[in-house]
């Protein structure tokens, strides 16, 4: 969702702290070379390589060589690290589909362990960075939106819940303008049943969000234009 951008700072701290290795990572490098070719290397080299790649900005080659990590070296604890740091740089080289299907493994595999909250903080900003115009399918936003449930469900004490909670924010308001854009062409074109049941929506279920006084006057609009007083 480019008008909220990812927190990259929470990013880079975690992937310093947590993972052990430093997060300045800008654009991605891709193309196959010799680094991400089949050659049998211990993993502390290979690790590190990959590392490299990744502190160079090189988010499409650092992905590949942390994923031959993990199949070269399938037992070995660097592995673990390994499949998170995959995850994390093809988040970097926004490459939303492979950071959740890596991030999901990780959870399938991992499932308690300490890095677990980041694998689905991952997941979560990966369906929020692919949020689409209001005027567009939203079926994303509501991936997002339960993805960012999920976090907040399960670790509400962390960093990772307080910003799934801030875009939470945005991501129903997202959702209730889409709602909104929906009633009013019901009401342009003078369908007031269909229009009352999407301004109802927004005022019962997105009550925080900057449309819901609109919502509620074009509610009652609607009631009116139906002839029905009552609940107007």
């Amino acid at each position: 969702m480019s008008a909220h951008p990812a927190p990259k700072a929470i990013l880079a701290a975690l992937a310093t702290s947590a993972l052990l290795i430093t997060g300045g990572c800008a654009s991605s490098g891709g193309g196959k070379t010799k680094e991400t070719a089949y050659v049998a290397r211990d993993v502390n080299t290979l690790y590190l390589v990959a590392k490299e790649r990744l502190d160079r900005g090189q988010a499409r080659q650092a992905a590949a060589l942390f994923d031959e990590v993990e199949r070269q070296h399938p037992y070995s604890p660097w592995a673990r690290r390994a499949q998170l740091m995959g995850a994390f740089s093809y988040y970097v080289a926004r490459d939303y589909t492979k950071t959740i299907a890596s991030a999901q493994r990780f959870l399938t595999i991992h499932p308690g362990n300490k890095d677990a909250p980041y694998a689905y903080y991952l997941i979560a900003l990966s369906y929020y960075e692919q949020i689409s115009d209001v005027t567009r399918d939203q079926k994303v936003t509501e991936q997002a939106r339960q993805a960012l449930l999920d976090v907040e469900r399960r670790y509400p004490e962390t960093k990772y819940a307080r910003d799934a909670r801030l875009k939470l924010d945005l991501v129903n308001d997202h959702l209730a303008g889409k709602e909104m854009n929906i009633g009013r062409y019901y009401q342009r074109a003078g369908m007031w049943l269909a229009a009352t049941v999407r301004f109802r929506n927004v005022v019962d279920n997105y009550q925080t969000t900057s449309h819901a006084a609109e919502a509620l006057y074009r509610l009652v609009e609607s009631y009116l234009s139906l002839g029905v007083q009552a609940e107007a």
